[in-house]
C-alpha cells in the first residue's frame, strides 16, 4: 500500500485509542451540596419616644447694653481711674474720671446765696401782703395798695423758685464732674488723657455691661414652626414660652458650653438671607469657675424647640429611596416599608408614621435588596 495512505490511517487509529483510554480512566467528580449564603445585616429595634425639636444656628456674642462715655459738663480732667483702659473692668457706681470742679463749687455757692436772698425777700413780701390785707379789711389801705403787695409777693415767690432750681442745677453739675459707671462692665475703648480739656457731649470712650450677653441667631421660616411659639410672636417672648438655648465655643482643644434662653424675636425678615433673627440671652456667673464668654466671639447655638410625641429616631443610613425603610420580620426576611418622614436632622431622621414599637429596622447599607430575601440580623 501507498505510504501516503497508511500513515494517516495509523495516526487516526492511534488518536481514537488514546481518546478511548482517557474516557475510561477519567477522574470521578465529587458532587458537593449547594449552600446558600445569607447576608449579615445590622438592625436596631425601634421605640416611639417624645422628642424635643432642636434648631442649629450660629452668631456673634454682643453686649446686652453698650454706652458711650460722654461728660455732661465742660472742664479739664484731673484724675482717671486705672480701670478706664481698653479691657478694664469696673463695677456699678465706680468713679471712672474726675473733671476740675472748682468753677462748679463756686457756682453752687453763688446759687445758694441767691436762693437765700430770694427766700428772705419772699418772706418779707409775704409779711407785707398779710399786713396790707389786714389794713384793707379795716379800710386803712386801698385796693391798689393790696394788689401791689400781692404782685410783689408773687414775684418774690417766683424768684425763690427760680433760685432754688438754679441751686439744684449747680449741684447736679458739680456731681457730674465725677463720671460714674452706670453698670458692671468692661471698657471697650477709650480716648482720653489726664489734663485733657473735654466739653459737654464729647465722647471719651465706650463701655458695655457684663451681667449678661446676647447672641443674634438667624432662623429660617420653615424652622419657626419647630419653636412652638405663636405665629404672631414678635418682640419680647413671654417667660414661660422662651426656648432654651445652648451655646458652645472652642478654645483650642477645649469646648465650653453656656446655657441661656431666647428672649425676643425680631420683627422683620432679612431681605437677603430670608432669615428672621432670634435674640438669645446668656447670663454670666460672677465667679472664678464659670468660663468667660468674650464679646465678639463666634459661637454655635442649639435652640430647643417644642416637644413632639410618638416619633421614631433612626440613623440616616436606615432610609431608602422614596421614604422607605427595610424591616426584618420574625422569619429574618427583609421587607420594604413606606414611612412618613417628620424631620431630617444632622445624622438622624424622625419618623412619625409607618413603624411599630419593637420592629427591627435594617441600618446596613445594602447594594441589592429583594423584598422577602433572607438575612442574618445582628442587633446594633
Amino acid at each position: 500500500m501507498n505510504r501516503k495512505v497508511v500513515y494517516p490511517i495509523g495516526l487516526l487509529l492511534a488518536g481514537f485509542a488514546i481518546a478511548f483510554l482517557i474516557s475510561i480512566n477519567k477522574p470521578e467528580l465529587i458532587v458537593e451540596q449547594y449552600e446558600h449564603i445569607v447576608p449579615t445585616v445590622r438592625v436596631m429595634p425601634v421605640q416611639a419616644t417624645a422628642e424635643y425639636l432642636s434648631i442649629a444656628s450660629q452668631g456673634t456674642v454682643q453686649p446686652r447694653s453698650q454706652s458711650e462715655l460722654i461728660p455732661e459738663v465742660t472742664g479739664r480732667i484731673t484724675w482717671i481711674s486705672p480701670s478706664l483702659v481698653n479691657g478694664g473692668a469696673f463695677i456699678k457706681d465706680d468713679v471712672l474720671l474726675r473733671i476740675d470742679d472748682a468753677d462748679y463749687q463756686t457756682q453752687v455757692e453763688r446759687s445758694e446765696a441767691a436762693l437765700k436772698r430770694a427766700e428772705i425777700e419772699y418772706t418779707h413780701a409775704s409779711d407785707e401782703l398779710k399786713r396790707r390785707v389786714s389794713l384793707h379789711q379795716r379800710k386803712l389801705a386801698s385796693q391798689q395798695q393790696l394788689d401791689n403787695a400781692r404782685r410783689v409777693a408773687q414775684i418774690n415767690e417766683s424768684n425763690a423758685v427760680e433760685a432754688r432750681a438754679n441751686m439744684e442745677q449747680a449741684r447736679r453739675d458739680l456731681a457730674r464732674t465725677h463720671l460714674q459707671a452706670p453698670f458692671d462692665g468692661l471698657v471697650r475703648n477709650e480716648h482720653v488723657d489726664l489734663g485733657q480739656f473735654v466739653t459737654r457731649g464729647q465722647s471719651i470712650g465706650t463701655i458695655y455691661a457684663t451681667d449678661y450677653v446676647e447672641v443674634r441667631l438667624p432662623i429660617s421660616a420653615d424652622q419657626l414652626s419647630y419653636l412652638g411659639l405663636p405665629i404672631s410672636t414678635r418682640g419680647m417672648i413671654d417667660p414661660p414660652l422662651r426656648p432654651r438655648v445652648t451655646v458652645a465655643a472652642d478654645f483650642g482643644d477645649t469646648r465650653l458650653v453656656w446655657d441661656g434662653e431666647m428672649v425676643r424675636l425680631e420683627a422683620e425678615f432679612d431681605e437677603q438671607s430670608r432669615m428672621v433673627y432670634g435674640v438669645a440671652r446668656l447670663h454670666l456667673e460672677d465667679d472664678d469657675e464659670s468660663p468667660l464668654l468674650p464679646v465678639g466671639m463666634f459661637v454655635q447655638a442649639d435652640i430647643r424647640g417644642r416637644k413632639v410625641e410618638n416619633v421614631f429616631r433612626l440613623p440616616r443610613s436606615a432610609m431608602r429611596d422614596n421614604n422607605q425603610v427595610l424591616i426584618v420580620d420574625i422569619n429574618n426576611q427583609l421587607h420594604f416599608r413606606q414611612v412618613t418622614l417628620f424631620r431630617l436632622e444632622h445624622d438622624d431622621v424622625l419618623v412619625s408614621e409607618g413603624l411599630s414599637n419593637g420592629e427591627l429596622v435594617c441600618i446596613s447599607p445594602l447594594q441589592t435588596v429583594v423584598d422577602g430575601m433572607s438575612v442574618k440580623p445582628i442587633v446594633e
